[in-house]
């Protein structure tokens, strides 16, 4: 794994500033929301599957872990760590009586608890002490709807708890309805295991609005993919599963991770200049998909150049950037943090709404970005469903030191700040390696 190689970083690290406008190429690493749903619809498989450009980062590397515990073998192929070998239990039963470690990564604490259904015996989950505020109880409270029993450890609906399989699955089409508001992980996690149910599985989601539904209908697909056979009605909020053996093709390549491409793209906007993402794929289910567009409504200029059969997404800016008035991210949330750090250098103010999902992440990401914001001057407040930022000038703000919360994208945040305020540095810039393994070398690189 790349990280285990990344130069010891300066605790807090001193944010760099661009000489001038900057013309970069950045390869960003594989999708990790892709990567991490397809060990799960592998492990699910019955045939070993290869995936190629697999993110190898913290919690792709807890995922691995989390299924290795279960009897699953991911094998590294030795010339290259990000292509993978998935093979499935020779029995097709995942082992119980083991204890999954799921660190601080939404996508394992809420997506193999629903192998644990189909695991020979009782299965202890556990992470990070910061992954104890993460909440859990929707997809559990559905695990119990279809005969699990839940036992927790310390406050009901959080980490650490004990997931025991029912000594039968339901054999009718299981009817299950949970309030997903919190995060579409919930529904993605009862999504993935639907196939293997001898009835199949109808899921209704309660909640009035469904946070990121591109990460929804990313699971569908995925399932299909797979030989599933997931369908949607989200106007009336359900999903249905049929019963059927899912079995993802021999060889696998995963997309790179848009929404990772954020802080990148974002920084032609900040410094100005032009930066470059290859393999940037025609058509995807990943929220991250959506970034161009957004950026185009702050004035930058997007192509997608193809060179030697390589498809660029290409961004330029002046620095000029556009205030975006009420602006719904209900779609991509996950891009927030590096959207706001562009709009808190803009010609007028943004409400950004849809995101209240948002405070149940790594960290309440709300309430992080509003005080990061105003520890280097500018002006940001709390909504109810967002965050509003009213831009100020820029040789009014100042340099601090900036926390990261343990959140990736808090980390990146910050750095797309410091590319236009003197004096930024970050504490823990090292949580980056959750999902991007080399943060620091790719952002030096692209500065340099």
């Amino acid at each position: 794994m790349s990280e285990t190689t990344t130069p010891a970083i300066t605790d807090p690290w001193p944010a760099p500033m661009p000489n001038g406008p900057i013309n970069a190429t950045v390869t960003i690493p594989g999708s990790k929301s892709l990567s991490n749903r397809y060990l799960i619809l592998a492990a699910l498989g019955s045939q070993p599957v290869t995936l190629v450009g697999l993110l190898r980062s913290r919690d792709t590397e807890l995922m691995m872990g989390a299924l290795e515990q279960l009897g699953v073998h991911c094998d590294v192929d030795p010339n290259t760590d990000t292509t993978v070998t998935v093979t499935p239990p020779a029995d097709g039963h995942f082992h119980g009586n083991v204890d999954i470690y799921c660190g601080l990564a939404g996508t394992v604490m809420r997506f193999v608890p629903g192998l644990a259904l189909f695991a020979d015996g009782p299965v202890h989950f556990d992470g990070d002490k910061q992954a104890y505020a993460r909440p859990m109880k929707p997809v559990l409270d559905g695990l119990e709807q279809l005969g699990a029993r839940v036992d927790y450890h310390a406050e009901p609906g959080y980490l650490p708890f004990t997931i025991t399989p029912p000594a039968t699955l339901p054999q009718s089409l299981a009817q299950v309805s949970i309030d997903s508001s919190g995060s579409s992980q919930f529904i993605s996690g009862l999504l993935l295991i639907g196939s293997r149910l001898p009835g199949g599985l109808s899921l209704t989601h309660t909640g009035e609005k469904t946070p990121s539904l591109p990460h929804i209908r990313m699971t569908v697909a995925d399932v299909n993919g797979a030989g599933g056979h997931a369908l949607a009605d989200e106007e009336h909020h359900r999903w249905s599963v049929s019963s059927h053996s899912l079995q993802l093709p021999e060889r696998v390549v995963v997309e790179p991770d848009l929404s990772n491409a954020a802080p990148f793209l974002g920084a032609a906007l900040i410094a100005g200049g032009t930066v470059r993402v290859p393999h940037w794929p025609v058509e995807t289910t990943q929220p991250g998909g959506l970034l161009p567009g957004y950026l185009e409504q702050m004035g930058a200029r997007v192509l997608f150049p193809e060179r030697e059969g390589v498809r660029y997404c290409e961004v330029s800016s002046d620095g000029h950037i556009h205030g975006l008035g009420d602006f719904d991210l209900t779609a991509a949330g996950e891009i927030a943090p590096s959207l706001a750090a562009i709009l808190v250098f803009a010609d007028a103010p943004t409400r950004m709404i849809g995101i209240g999902h948002l405070r149940g992440h790594e960290t309440n990401r709300l309430a992080a970005l509003v005080t990061e914001i105003q520890r280097v001057g500018g002006v940001a407040c709390e909504l109810p469903d967002g965050i509003e930022i009213t831009p100020v000038a820029r040789e009014t703000m100042h340099g601090a030191v900036m926390e990261s919360y343990a959140d990736h994208r808090m980390a990146t945040f910050a750095a797309m700040i410091g590319l236009a305020v003197p004096g930024v540095s970050i504490v823990n810039v090292a949580t980056t390696r959750k999902t991007l393994p080399d943060f620091v070398g790719m952002w030096n690189s692209m500065l340099s």
